[in-house]
């Protein structure tokens, strides 16, 4: 019961060509070669440049705990008053 006969491929195979067409299935296979090729040619890239340029720009600063910065510090004074 765990493995298929060939027979059950080909009625299996039949259906996917009558539902799609053997012109969509071969495209759809070419598509995802593509892309395959696509990824082994990106992880073969020693240098990315989309990932250097991110790694030398930090997204944003976070202020250590309990420290003010000068938005902070104008903000205080205007509640204050």
């Amino acid at each position: 019961m765990g493995s298929f006969s060939i027979w059950h491929w080909m009625v299996v195979l039949l259906v996917v060509l009558l539902l799609f067409g053997s012109g969509k299935v071969s495209n759809l296979m070419g598509d995802f070669a593509k892309g395959i090729k696509a990824f082994k040619k990106n992880m073969a890239e020693d240098n990315d440049a989309s990932m250097e340029a991110s790694a030398d720009k930090p997204a944003g600063s976070i202020a250590a705990p309990g420290a003010r910065t000068t938005a902070n510090q104008q903000s205080s004074a205007a509640h204050q008053g």
